[in-house]
């Protein structure tokens, strides 16, 4: 039997290495996927949710408040069963919130509606009731969340699943009710960091 030379091992592959700057093992530094990301345009909504009674035992106790946070990672899931998915910060109040209370709403912001996206988006924030204080609000039938007059679509949710995802939670919610109240103007956008208009 002829001798034959032993196979070559495969080369190993190239696994880029991390960016100093990034702590990330693919090697994409956070300011690198921020800028790339923020080149895909998206809508924004006002997710709002009340925070169940201070004594749940007690049907007199006064209600919780109103919690708002404006959010641009929001997409529709399924159509058959009607699902959506919002994107939340992890340990955020919302994310916290819709922990423990599984209804909430979502009110799709007009492009009149830049002050809304703005005012519940800003950091180190007042308090939620005095972000609600002079806001045109309806409450919604099932999950009595506030729902944005002028709204170009508003839907009632209730969670059906929680994943963890890295530095946040994706919320899915099955859709309990959803209208669209208003057809004037067009979407509020994100892009490049910045609420923008269509055309």
């Amino acid at each position: 039997m002829p001798n034959t030379p032993p196979l070559a091992s495969p080369a190993p592959l190239a696994i880029p290495s991390p960016s100093p700057a990034s702590g990330h093992a693919e090697g994409v530094s956070n300011d690198e996927f921020r800028a790339a990301m923020s080149r895909l345009a998206s809508g924004v909504v006002l997710v709002t949710a009340q925070e169940p009674p201070l004594d749940p035992d007690d049907p007199g106790a006064p209600l919780g408040e109103d919690v708002g946070m404006t959010a641009t990672a929001f997409m529709s899931v399924s159509l058959d069963p009607p699902l959506v998915l919002v994107s939340l910060r992890e340990g955020s109040r919302m994310d916290d919130l819709l922990a423990e209370q599984p209804v909430w709403a979502v009110s799709v912001l007009s492009e009149s509606q830049r002050h809304v996206a703005g005012r519940f988006a800003m950091k180190g924030r007042v308090s939620d009731r005095l972000l609600f204080a002079d806001l045109d609000c309806a409450r919604g039938a099932v999950s009595g969340a506030p729902l944005v007059g002028g709204a170009l679509a508003t839907l009632e949710c209730r969670t059906e699943r929680r994943v963890p995802a890295g530095d946040h939670t994706l919320v899915i919610g099955r859709v309990l009710t959803a209208s669209a109240p208003s057809a004037d103007g067009g979407p509020l956008t994100y892009f490049r960091g910045r609420y923008r208009q269509l055309g």
